[in-house]
């Protein structure tokens, strides 16, 4: 490869395009994982609970969080930074993150939202949002990795 090509297939920074949406979604993670821990943010934050479906805390007043459910964001976050630095392992990140996300959402459908079995906790607007960050991981896994220049 030439360097002239070399700079079509990668930003000024010198991180290939995978590695930098792979940072970028981490980096929305670990902003929700975040979000979900200050008041106001987070409405009912008096009944956040560390984890099940009795924590009636909401992320922007919509999505079912507990203490549980923000460290999974926190801890996604920190695994899409670390798997970032490497262009298999930002590949990896998305996919598997994108793959992970659309099982949660599998286990979100196929509980009782009252139950015991609801330990993360989810409601349908989580699933929804599952659903999305799924497709949305594995598409930028499928974009990111596509040459510019045809090869």
């Amino acid at each position: 490869m030439t360097r002239a090509s070399s700079a079509v297939t990668r930003p000024h920074t010198g991180r290939s395009p995978v590695c930098t949406v792979a940072v970028g979604v981490a980096v929305a993670f670990l902003a929700l994982g975040i979000l979900g821990f200050i008041p106001e943010i987070t409405s009912r934050y008096g009944d956040l609970r560390i984890a099940g479906h009795r924590s009636d805390a909401r992320l922007f007043g919509l999505f079912e969080v507990s203490v549980l459910h923000n460290l999974v964001h926190l801890c996604t976050g920190v695994a899409g930074l670390l798997l970032a630095r490497t262009v298999a392992g930002a590949r990896t990140f998305l996919v598997g993150g994108g793959a992970l996300y659309l099982v949660l959402v599998v286990y979100g459908v196929a509980i009782e939202q009252d139950g015991a079995a609801n330990f993360l906790p989810v409601n349908d607007a989580d699933n929804w949002l599952h659903l999305g960050l799924g497709l949305v991981m594995l598409g930028l896994a499928a974009l990111s990795g596509r040459r510019r220049d045809g090869r």
